[in-house]
């Protein structure tokens, strides 16, 4: 076969070629059942999930658990160090054991012994006081005697009214010290208690961020913790929201189950979009769970919005702008839709079960 021959084989193959390439499939439509959803993509999450954070910051002295242990509300996780603390507290209680109510009561005996001494004095001075004027009315002694008798009752009226006031103040002031030096043991007990990190649930410690000797803060998460209950955190289009309805069955799929398929429902939607990426977030449940399950694996989820059985239907490529099908011989012809899913798509009206149609080309 000479060149030119060579050529023009060439070229009829490729024309061949390309007619068949060309030629448009023809179908029917058919009666099956179709299922709208929602796509939404998520993670999964512990139930009561949450990070620990330290109350104060410090130098971990030790590590009370390991990742995977299950820990009661209130067990300790983390001690920090706390030497100086304990100084403070110690101080305090030496404070507090001084300044007691109870051992300062001796206090509160001399100054009532005060008082009932400056009642004797008292009685004293008034009885001299009226025996004077007794004998000053009786122009008996001297007014010098006389005057110097009242001065001295009055005088002891006024150490006694002294002497009660003083029990009071120091009462008083006593109470007040034992009171606030409790208080300030109290104070250094809570503050030496923020050096324990405890939990705040019943739950499973998933991950611990710190170790022995490292520094914690109120910033940085120290430790994961959750229940062994999990729920599915989803992430939704919000050009879907407004489809998507508590109590919809949800179809779930995880990479670490590969092509197993789980049923959920949804039990939360939360109403505030994140408006970095313009998504609202949603919680679901399994309706049985997965035999493993492990905080933060992958999700990808269908949300089921509506179900037709036994209807219409055409594959959804074979459908042009949403409103349009090619019926066989390139007629373009109007339809409506309704349902659609990622390979089907409903058709209400404008073809039947005869209709051939043809796909469009790309």
């Amino acid at each position: 076969m000479n060149n030119k021959a060579l050529f023009l084989f060439s070229i009829l193959i490729s024309v061949v070629i390309t007619s068949c390439a060309n030629k448009s499939v023809s179908i029917t439509p058919e009666i099956k059942n179709i299922t709208e959803s929602v796509y939404a993509s998520g993670f999964i999450k512990s139930n009561n999930q949450y990070e620990v954070f330290g109350k104060t910051s410090g130098t971990i002295k030790k590590v009370f658990v390991e990742e995977g242990a299950i820990v009661k509300k209130g067990d300790p996780i983390f001690q920090l160090d706390n030497s100086n603390l304990k100084l403070s507290t110690e101080n305090a209680r030496l404070a507090s054991a001084s300044a007691d109510y109870k051992k300062n009561f001796n206090k509160l005996l001399d100054a009532k012994n005060a008082i009932e001494l400056a009642k004797k004095n008292l009685i004293n001075d008034s009885i001299q006081y009226q025996r004077q004027k007794n004998l000053w009315s009786q122009n008996i002694g001297s007014k010098v005697e006389f005057e110097q008798k009242e001065l001295s009752y009055q005088n002891s009226k006024v150490e006694l009214s002294r002497s009660k006031s003083n029990y009071q103040d120091l009462e008083r002031q006593l109470k007040l010290a034992s009171d606030q030096s409790k208080n300030n043991l109290e104070i250094a007990k809570l503050m030496e208690d923020d050096f324990i990190i405890r939990s705040e649930i019943d739950g499973v410690i998933y991950k611990i961020n710190k170790e022995k000797g490292e520094s914690i803060n109120t910033q940085e998460p120290a430790v994961i913790i959750g229940t062994e209950e999990f729920i599915i955190e989803l992430s939704i289009d919000e050009f879907d929201i407004v489809k998507v309805k508590k109590g919809q069955r949800v179809i779930i799929r995880m990479d670490s189950y590969q092509s197993q398929v789980f049923e959920g429902k949804i039990t939360t939607i939360y109403p505030m979009m994140n408006s970095r990426t313009r998504s609202f977030q949603a919680e679901a449940i399994f309706i049985k769970n997965p035999n493993e399950l492990y905080p933060n694996l992958t999700v990808e989820a269908n949300i089921v919005i509506n179900t037709k059985q036994d209807t219409l239907t055409i594959p959804r490529n074979y459908l042009l702008n949403d409103s349009t099908v090619i019926l066989e011989g390139g007629t373009l012809q109007k339809v409506e839709v309704g349902l659609m899913d990622y390979d089907l798509v409903e058709i209400k009206s404008g073809i039947d079960t005869t209709t051939l149609i043809e796909l469009p080309q790309k």
